[in-house]
């Protein structure tokens, strides 16, 4: 433990034995002078800080100096009503400073506690809970805002990362200084109590016990006690005013003091119109000795900002502009022009409306959506989606583009709906016909006359936004394996690593490098398995690593590790429908099978593949009613050969094997292939 820690330490077990153990004098006045002390360190610091969140210790240092004087007023309240004498400092309050008048001191000290109970604390007090009310309101607009503008591309994730905390510090911030706020209070009140308490029972100890006069009982107490209030109400006002500042306080490139010069000081003319009144209260009774020498202060302190202001400035916007444009020139920046963004997506001018919040548009909250649930369905984290204009494309159509190339692009009429049919088209629904782009089905843009009428005959209408965020949403899921590289898996392996270092650390660096755990994650993601169930993965890996490093077929035991996942995801009601291959057929896909050093292949005759394709196609189309994913269920051998087989012609075809299946499923053929 450092030695800072120990002293704080130290000082709450100080406060402790004050309450406790009788201190002498010159200590007592010595910790009346730390008290001083601290709270004009705290004023200060509170008047020198930019934002709130630099004193974000404030609260708890309130409880403790609280706590602090407290524990001095226990201890001269011993020192008071036990020897008549508590100290150098208290007895120089009573005297000195209120010319040892009991009722001026007693006057003086309750206008201290008025100021500071009725003006200072109580505001503070209600400037807190507003604050506080007012941040846990405004969370959830700043954080879509900050997600917006990483989606927008103007931060980064760090940078996101880094506000998001400092909103959660701000929630946490105002959330303790409206409780903190309370001390404050509740100390004004005890100080009150305890002056009332040594002043009377002080008087009944010097009349009764040490045999005083009234008369010098009442002076003696009242000035040690008045005394005592001051030196604590003193630091308690400073304290209190420290607080209201930190909680009136705005975020500012400048302290207190710097903004309060420029903000007052920035209009000369002012100080001119205040020196000309002072001026014209000379010629009352006050007169002019006292009210000329102010006047000319302030309108000598107005020339010479006058004179300041006249100076040119320069424009920070434009040096700005010109440094960015001496930086485009050079050669260096031209590398910046290599990066790719991993997922752009780009519109045509006349749907600028959809990303636009000022024009009702939320196009970047969806994304910022589509991100969040993609990263719970899939496990792992999309990156950031580039939204820009391209003035290039047709004005309503819009494009998606993974590492700079290409893969969907649509078109929308923001002013229409997309109506889908569920079965044959109603005459009556007038429109443009068109295809739904995420799922390719007949559709039409129907205008918002043609909306109820649309919904009343069973047509499915969805508006431009919807439909365009749908399309992400769906390009997204087929694309996944492809946003997934080494550099994403390592963070997904270092996230697991914090919860089970021991499995991470038996599976990479060895016997598996990042780059095969990366290939094997693909294999999953790319046959639409979710990756969320990582130390499942991890642990299959694990046990058959030390076996092979082929990364198909560690992908093929692990997929077998994710049965019951598996069998979530596309059996219903316990029952799977499913395609199967005539055992001959699959004996032929065995034979055709190739192995070599650098791998197996599927070496099948043209024809064959052809028809079994065909054959295949055939029968998905008759059973379309089915609702499911279309499933081909064969043997652990021949699995990926068969996916890789169909993938192109068939990608929306599962291919499962019986090993990937729990035990307790009811399996249902609905057709056999044979290649025939």
């Amino acid at each position: 433990m450092k030695l800072k820690d120990l002293i704080v330490l130290l000082a709450v077990i100080l406060i402790v034995l004050m309450l406790i153990i009788p201190l002498p004098n010159f200590i007592l006045s010595f910790l009346i002078i730390i008290n001083i002390s601290l709270a004009l360190i705290v004023l200060l610091v509170a008047m020198n800080m930019k934002e709130p969140l630099e004193f974000s210790i404030l609260p708890s240092l309130l409880l403790l100096l609280t706590l602090f004087r407290l524990g001095l007023n226990v201890s001269t309240t011993r020192a008071i009503l036990g020897k008549g004498d508590a100290g150098v400092v208290i007895e120089t309050f009573g005297n000195f400073v209120i010319g040892g008048n009991a009722i001026v001191g007693f006057v003086v000290f309750l206008i201290l506690i008025i100021i500071q109970f009725v003006v200072i604390t109580k505001g503070a007090e209600r400037v807190a809970e507003v604050a506080a009310r007012f941040t846990l309101d405004a969370m959830p607009g700043k954080q879509m805002s900050i997600d917006a503008d990483l989606n927008a591309g103007l931060i980064n994730e760090k940078e996101a990362k880094g506000r998001r905390e400092k909103i959660a510090k701000e929630a946490d911030f105002y959330g303790a200084m409206d409780g903190a706020s309370k001390f404050v209070k509740g100390d004004a009140i005890a100080g009150i109590i305890i002056v009332m308490i040594n002043m009377i029972v002080g008087m009944v100890i010097g009349v009764v016990q040490l045999g005083m006069s009234l008369g010098d009982s009442t002076h003696t107490y009242t000035l040690l006690t008045v005394g005592d209030g001051l030196v604590s109400q003193i630091p308690a006002l400073l304290i209190s005013t420290a607080t209201g500042i930190i909680v009136t306080r705005a975020a500012s490139d400048g302290n207190l003091g710097q903004d309060i010069t420029k903000q007052i000081l920035a209009y000369p003319t002012m100080l001119y119109i205040a020196g000309g009144v002072i001026l014209l209260l000379g010629f009352t009774p006050i007169g002019f000795l006292i009210t000329v020498p102010v006047a000319i202060l302030l309108c000598v302190g107005g020339y010479f900002l006058s004179l300041n202001q006249a100076k040119p400035e320069v424009n920070e916007e434009e040096l700005a502009a010109d440094i960015e444009e001496e930086k485009i020139k050079s050669p260096e920046s031209v590398v910046d022009l290599l990066e790719t963004d991993p997922i752009e997506f780009e519109f045509g001018y006349a749907l600028v409306p959809l990303a636009d919040a000022n024009q009702g548009g939320d196009l970047l909250d969806r994304i910022v959506m589509i991100r969040r649930q993609l990263a719970i369905e899939l496990g792992m984290v999309i990156p950031v989606v580039r939204i820009r204009d391209n003035i290039q494309l047709e004005p309503n159509s819009y494009r998606l583009k993974i590492k700079g190339s290409e893969i969907a692009r649509g078109s929308l009429l923001l002013d229409h709906y997309l109506a889908m049919s569920p079965g044959e088209d109603d005459p009556n629904i007038v429109g443009v016909d068109t295809v739904e782009p995420a799922f390719g089905l007949p559709a039409k843009w129907i205008g918002e006359d043609m909306k109820e009428q649309a919904e009343l005959a069973g047509y499915t209408v969805v508006d431009p936004p919807s439909v365009v965020s749908t399309h992400i949403t769906e390009l997204l899921k087929r694309h996944c394996h492809e946003l997934l590289g080494r550099k994403e898996t390592k963070q997904l392996i270092e996230h697991l690593k914090q919860s089970d270092e021991t499995l991470v650390n038996e599976v990479t660096p060895e016997p598996l490098s990042i780059g095969e755990v990366q290939k094997v994650l693909v294999n999953l993601l790319r046959e639409n398995l979710s990756i969320r169930n990582l130390p499942v993965i991890f642990e299959v890996l694990a046990d058959v690593a030390t076996m092979t490093k082929d990364t198909d077929l560690l992908t093929e035991y692990v997929r077998q590790g994710l049965s019951r996942q598996i069998s979530h995801q596309y059996v219903r009601n316990n029952l799977l429908k499913v395609l199967t291959l005539d055992p001959a057929f699959e004996e032929t896909i065995t034979e055709s099978i190739q192995r070599t050093e650098h791998g197996n292949y599927l070496a099948l005759n043209p024809e064959m593949t052809q028809r079994f394709i065909e054959q295949m196609a055939q029968i998905i189309e008759r059973q379309s009613d089915i609702d499911q994913e279309p499933v081909l269920l064969c043997s652990p051998a021949v699995r990926l050969h068969v996916k890789q087989l169909i993938s192109r012609s068939l990608p929306q075809v599962a291919v499962l094997s019986y090993n990937e299946l729990e035990p307790t499923i009811e399996i249902q053929s609905i057709g056999v292939v044979n290649g025939a």
